[in-house]
């Protein structure tokens, strides 16, 4: 499969060009992406969902994070951008359904199956209103290993450091394929991607008056 082509830019966000994926990560070009996180409510309670992202990812692998996110190809808009809720979870919404959030600048380093990379980011935030059961998400095999859900007062209190862990529940993607099966892990928020912990808190603070 051909390489994702970038638009790249430098600190200050003027255009550079293009690059492949791999380059942009190798050379630690700035580039865009966008954030959707997943929220519903259950009576009193405020649910997020967050992904596990596969462990053939080329950064992060095996971690807990947004419930879908995604580099914006070479040309594309935050409009066709939103292609990713699809692709990742078949979730079809449009970028007007979608709750701006904020807009964040990130950037880590390291090794993944022996290749370094540096990863910076400039990431439009948003949340979405979804009521579609766990069961019915479709995940993308080659990015998402599965989807799971938990109150936002307890993953805020993860990431403040108040809370240790917490159970969280979902569906994983059963080895050889089929359909989703039933999933229940033990959180710590130093298995999620890491980030400033002020990024989680934030984002799961705004997403409390998401309607």
């Amino acid at each position: 499969m051909a390489d994702e082509l970038f638009d790249i830019y430098d600190e200050h966000m003027n255009p550079l060009g293009t690059a492949t994926r791999s380059e942009t990560h190798a050379k630690g070009y700035w580039h865009r992406t966008i954030h959707c996180w997943l929220t519903r409510k259950e009576g009193d309670h405020r649910l997020v969902r967050f992904q596990l992202r596969q462990t053939t990812k080329d950064t992060n692998p095996s971690c807990y994070d947004i419930t879908a996110a995604g580099h914006l190809s070479a040309g594309e808009t935050l409009t066709e951008a939103v292609r990713e809720l699809e692709e990742e979870l078949g979730v079809q919404a449009p970028l007007e359904q979608l709750i701006p959030l904020c807009q964040v600048r990130e950037q880590c380093e390291g090794v993944v199956n022996g290749v370094p990379f540096i990863d910076r980011e400039v990431s439009d935030v948003f949340g979405l209103v979804c009521e579609t059961p766990l069961a019915e998400l479709r995940l993308q095999p080659e990015e998402v290993a599965g989807v799971f859900e938990a109150e936002l007062e307890a993953l805020l209190a993860l990431f403040e450091g108040s809370l240790p862990e917490l159970s969280a529940y979902g569906v994983e993607l059963p080895p050889g394929g089929g359909p989703l099966i039933e999933a229940h892990a033990v959180v710590r928020a130093d298995q999620f991607v890491p980030r400033d912990f002020s990024y989680y808190t934030n984002v799961l603070r705004s997403l409390r008056n998401c309607t």
